[in-house]
């Protein structure tokens, strides 16, 4: 055992030498490593006595470290601190791909740190950064500036109070008073990342991006300055010509002019105060076309009331853009309800077109005006001065008004006109093979009895929002059933049906769909609609 312990003693000890030769050539490699070299001078003082430690170098200076070249007109070498003083003329250069100019430099070959002052330019391929103070780090491959600079390459220039460069990775980093400029664009922000190859700049704080057409505020994003395309997050805002959209996030190609929002998206055009809401939306600038989907909602907030309209689809198509006659169709597919406080519809789809500034109704479409229901096969209504002005209804139409809860004046006929005075129905004109059921009441409003008469034509005159009078031609004196004695089939006209569970009570009520019962559909008609295109419309006042 003791044998066997000196053996390995004198095994270690003859190993001894070696393992200093190894340590010192590890310490020399790291010295060579960090060491500031010189290569020329065209003269070199040094003064042993006062300072030992300084060489002053005087001419076309050049030094190294490792990769790095450095050229100035003078420099100090502190050889303790392994770091340089450059004076004048001062170039950094490593590779063929990073050049840094200034007027000084302090050079830490310990920390391999450059600070450069006074008209500092660096170069790296297309890229340049121009500032009065930059700091490099050339083991992060970092640059950074704190008194201004402007970064800028073959598409943008971009300028900051404070901000950082890496050569190797392209990125950079700008804050306080950003500004990009493009010849096509300008943005200006408080935060942002720039990459000098893909030209993506990173919205990272309250940022706006002007042009000549439009403007974009986002705190969140990103910009991709070649192609003109953007993706915003956090409720971003694109606004154009009085037209703003904002979502959870857009998608933007200003060039196309084609615009995407995504959840809790609004649409709104502050010059004809009309807004489009939805999950979904998009918008082209060009062509002026919108489309909105889930829980798609209209609104028109030009009247103290807003008006809702919800569809399952909602779409916007413009017309003769280029000329004086510029026109807009929306369209609203399926399940279509809407709600004001003075007006209520539903329908399965509608059709809105500013042309003639109307709106039709189609397949089983129903308007409530206060107490009351007016539904036909298609419902026309025109728009006059942000206001409902007329009404045209055509086939198995039929007017309603609630009297109590079994008692309900109701007027059927092949076509029905309603004219409204401030949103309130003033008058309704029924033609062709009129049915009336009608409760005439005393002053108090006491109910007399019920009436029921058949005439071709039928003038019914509104006053606060009730049935004041009717005019029949030709006249018929109908039927008087005093109240204690009226028939019960007699009381609901064939097609009667008082739908008020499907009616919209509210803005929030537009996106409960309740569909009518089998029973209450409008019946397939065997005779031809009426053509109203080809019936002359009056529009009596």
């Amino acid at each position: 055992m003791i044998k066997s312990i000196k053996e390995k003693r004198r095994l270690f000890y003859r190993r001894l030498p070696f393992l200093f030769l190894l340590f010192s050539i590890s310490l020399f490699g790291q010295e060579k490593k960090t060491r500031v070299d010189l290569l020329h001078a065209d003269e070199g003082v040094a003064d042993k006595l006062a300072r030992p430690d300084v060489q002053v170098l005087l001419g076309n200076v050049q030094l190294r470290q490792d990769s790095m070249y450095m050229y100035c007109d003078s420099a100090l070498i502190y050889e303790k601190t392994n770091s340089v003083e450059a004076f004048s003329n001062v170039r950094m250069e490593q590779g063929d791909t990073l050049f840094i100019y200034g007027d000084y430099l302090f050079y830490d070959g310990i920390a391999q740190i450059a600070q450069l002052r006074n008209n500092v330019k660096l170069i790296n391929g297309n890229t340049t950064l121009i500032t009065d103070s930059l700091n490099y780090d050339r083991i992060y491959d970092l640059g950074y500036y704190f008194e201004g600079g402007i970064l800028s390459d073959e598409e943008n220039v971009l300028t900051s109070d404070w901000g950082e460069y890496s050569p190797s990775t392209k990125l950079a980093v700008f804050n306080h008073e950003v500004t990009l400029d493009n010849p096509r664009f300008m943005l200006t922000s408080d935060t942002l990342k720039y990459h000098t190859e893909t030209r993506v700049a990173t919205i990272l704080g309250p940022s706006d991006i002007y042009n000549e057409n439009n403007h974009i505020y986002s705190e969140k994003g990103f910009y991709n300055t070649l192609d003109d395309t953007a993706e915003l997050l956090d409720r971003s805002i694109l606004t154009n010509e009085g037209c703003q959209m904002t979502g959870d996030s857009l998608y933007y190609d200003r060039r196309s002019g084609y615009g995407e929002a995504f959840y809790n998206v609004e649409m709104n055009d502050s010059i004809n105060k009309n807004m489009l809401l939805g999950d979904y939306c998009y918008y082209d600038e060009l062509t002026e076309n919108a489309f909105a989907t889930g829980r798609a909602v209209a609104v028109d907030y030009s009247q103290k009331d807003s008006l809702f309209i919800h569809a399952d689809t909602l779409k916007m198509n413009s017309y003769n853009l280029q000329t004086d006659s510029v026109f807009r169709n929306v369209l609203a597919y399926r399940k279509v309800r809407m709600f004001r406080e003075d007006l209520q519809g539903v329908c399965d789809s509608l059709v809105y077109n500013s042309m003639d500034s109307c709106i039709t109704m189609y397949y089983d479409p129903i308007l409530w005006s206060d107490k009351q229901q007016m539904l036909g096969e298609e419902i026309k209504a025109y728009i006059k001065n942000n206001k409902i002005d007329w009404a045209h209804i055509v086939n198995q139409t039929l007017v309603v008004e609630v009297k109590d809860s079994i008692h309900y004046n109701q007027v059927a006929g092949k076509e029905i006109k309603a004219y409204f005075k401030d949103n309130e129905l003033h008058e309704v004109d029924v033609i062709g093979n009129v049915l009336v059921v009608f409760y005439p009441q005393e002053k108090d409003s006491t109910m007399l009895g019920m009436n029921t008469s058949e005439t071709s034509r039928l003038n019914l005159f509104f006053k606060e929002r009730k049935i004041d009078k009717m005019i029949m031609s030709p006249k018929s004196n109908g039927v008087l059933y005093p109240m204690d004695q009226i028939p019960e089939d007699k009381m609901r006209l064939e097609n009667f049906y008082w739908f008020d569970f499907i009616r919209p009570q509210n803005k929030e009520d537009i996106f409960d769909w309740r569909p009518k019962p089998n029973e209450s559909k409008l019946k397939k008609q065997d005779r031809e609609p009426i053509d109203i295109s080809k019936r002359r419309q009056v529009h009596r006042r």
